[in-house]
């Protein structure tokens, strides 16, 4: 591995230890001792060591790539660089595009001596540095006896990405200090130039607050989490806290969104569903698309949304990213992940009612909504108390589900291969899809009219259609544990009526490690559409039974209907209510875009600390 000089650096990339080994305090160091001088050497010898020097650098660019101060004039010795109170090498390996720095260990006696990179070599991508300065060296700091053996030092300091425990992102930093302005100068130049060339990172941001959301801390946590590490990175933003429901989507229809290259959400799931529904609804409305139109092909959103978690559940963060933490979330948006997001719209009647991209939930979780919204005086324990009286009152509901199975998606609902980053599922589902589609465009299979449906009726507690897993912290799993973000299809959970005991044990599932679909009144399916119609509603209307016997397929017969007469519930779409218990919902494949990679299965990334 190529060097680019030996460097001191201010910051955490090593443990400094006592010699017995004992604990970090720096009163128990001894001051540094002072680096020994070369030795003048007869001009024959030097001129030899300059040779050997020179050949040096070649190598090393050949391996890694040119790398700053690798070509400089040949010297007595490597210029005076430095890590912390040791030396180091840094260097830049351009084919895998990793900085690398590390101590060095003690040049051996000799005038062609050279150090050599130690064990304990440290290495950040990147496309996950933050960004890089110049770093002044104050008076003081100057004659602190630390650095005044040096003719004047020089700095610059590194901000990149750092990894911690559960998903966690931090923003750390390593200063490299050397007596070279021309090197120090070359390293902040080349790293700004390779910064430069990631154009997927954004330079421009909208920025929606919620103040009322959660526990009303939105402003507070982006002024003071947030805010900072936007201006780190040289992110300009154009700022505005909403007023009102539905201020964020009405004024993205108005303004003009073009000049940014992303918008941010501070909130809840709430707070992202108005911003998702006002980017949806301009892209259709700029492409001249009709959302009343269930059958209409939407054209994916051009610019990405980023979510910093400020909420009470958070669902969609905590799915996308792992964890429900502002300062992860904001360094995402700041490197510019990508990564593709299914929608799904619903319809009533051939009129458009709501987009879903998390839970669409028709009983149980419609009954907690309802409820919980005619309490919003309790706070958020509102949610514990409906739900515990919903569970006591266990109404079930009957009605008709209709679905069309998702044959391109290459997983199930029960194979345990939860989407993660890079998901291999999502880009096969994707590429089948599209081919289907190709192949249907040309006449050369059946289009959607007569398709394969199938319908299933009968007595229901919860039906419940999962785009994503919808896991939180109160339930790491989620309701559909393996749910894809991206890959055109919704996995369609059916509770049949059971008995107390067992919905509970239900429930109890999405809480621990178990199969919670291991229930014989529990049924799962990978879907690309579906509609569901209340008993009621199919008395008074019989569209949806005559469609089951002309092009549907075969009604289910496993659970006869009864024909006790039911109330209706209603639809919990995001957190919102739906009214209108007849439905027809349609997965639109990849139609989003988040500031997120997914939720990674391993660090790829170890940093010394």
């Amino acid at each position: 591995m190529g060097w680019a000089g030996i460097l001191c650096i201010r910051g955490d990339a090593w443990p400094r230890r006592t010699p017995d080994g004992r604990g970090k305090g720096a009163d128990r160091y001894p001051e540094p001792r002072p680096l020994p001088l070369p030795r003048r050497r007869p001009r024959a010898r030097v001129a030899g060591r300059a040779e050997r020097i020179e050949r040096e650098p070649r190598a090393v660019a050949s391996a890694a790539g040119p790398v700053p101060g690798a070509t400089m004039e040949a010297e007595p010795g490597p210029p005076q660089l430095w890590l912390k109170r040791r030396r180091c090498l840094l260097s830049l390996d351009r084919p895998r595009a990793l900085l690398l720095w590390g101590p060095a260990s003690e040049p051996a006696p000799g005038p062609a001596a050279a150090p050599t990179p130690g064990p304990d070599t440290c290495s950040v991508p990147v496309s996950e540095i933050i960004t890089v300065e110049e770093t002044e060296i104050d008076e003081k700091h100057y004659h602190s006896g630390k650095w005044q053996k040096m003719a004047k030092p020089y700095a610059f300091t590194v901000y990149y990405v750092k990894r911690a425990r559960r998903h966690r992102w931090r923003c750390s930093h390593v200063t490299f200090w050397c007596s070279d302005e021309t090197l120090c100068n070359q390293w902040i130049q080349t790293l700004k130039e390779l910064l430069e060339k990631l154009t997927c990172r954004p330079k421009h941001l909208l920025v929606y607050i919620n103040p009322f959301g959660g526990k009303r801390q939105g402003k507070r946590i982006y002024e003071q989490k947030v805010e900072p590490l936007f201006n780190l990175a040289s992110v300009t933003t154009d700022v505005i806290v909403t007023e009102h429901a539905n201020h964020a989507m009405d004024s993205l229809f108005e303004i003009n969104i073009e000049k940014y290259d992303g918008i941010v959400c501070v909130g809840g799931d709430g707070m992202f569903s108005e911003v998702l529904h006002g980017l949806i609804g301009r892209t259709q409305k700029d492409c001249g698309i009709d959302q009343n139109n269930p059958k209409a092909s939407l054209v994916q959103c051009s610019l990405r949304i980023g979510i910093i978690p400020a909420g009470s559940t958070d669902c969609v963060c905590y799915a996308t990213v792992g964890i429900n933490d502002p300062v992860t979330s904001a360094l995402h948006i700041i490197i510019g992940d990508s990564l593709s997001m299914d929608v799904s719209s619903v319809h009533h009647n051939n009129e458009f009612l709501k987009y879903s991209v998390s839970l669409l939930g028709y009983g149980f979780y419609g009954d907690i909504l309802r409820d919980s919204e005619k309490k919003r005086w309790m706070g958020l324990i509102r949610y514990d108390f409906s739900g515990f009286k919903t569970f006591l009152s266990h109404h079930c509901y009957e009605g008709t589900v209709a679905f069309l199975p998702a044959q391109h998606t290459v997983g199930s609902p029960r194979d345990k291969k939860p989407c993660r980053m890079g998901c291999f599922i999502c880009r096969q589902s994707k590429q089948q899809l599209e081919d289907e589609q190709k192949k249907s465009l040309y006449g050369l299979e059946n289009t959607e009219e007569v398709e394969e449906w199938k319908v299933i009726q009968g007595k229901f507690l919860a039906i419940n259609a999962a785009n994503m897993s919808c896991a939180c912290p109160r339930s790491p799993k989620g309701l559909s544990p393996v749910a894809h973000l991206a890959d055109g299809s919704s996995d369609l959970i059916l509770v049949r009526k059971c008995s107390r005991l067992n919905f509970l044990r239900y429930l109890i599932r999405h809480t621990n490690q178990d199969d919670q679909f291991d229930f014989a009144f529990v049924e799962v399916y990978r879907v690309r559409k579906f509609q569901f119609m209340s008993k009621q509603l199919e008395d008074e209307d019989g569209d949806l039974k005559d469609l089951g016997k002309k092009g549907f397929g075969h009604i289910c017969s496993d659970h006869p209907a009864c024909c006790c007469p039911l109330p209706n519930s209603t639809w919990n779409c995001d957190g919102e209510i739906l009214n209108n218990s007849a439905i027809e919902v349609r997965v639109h494949c990849q139609l989003l875009q988040l500031f997120a990679r997914g939720i990674e299965e391993t660090p790829t990334q170890e940093v010394l600390s």
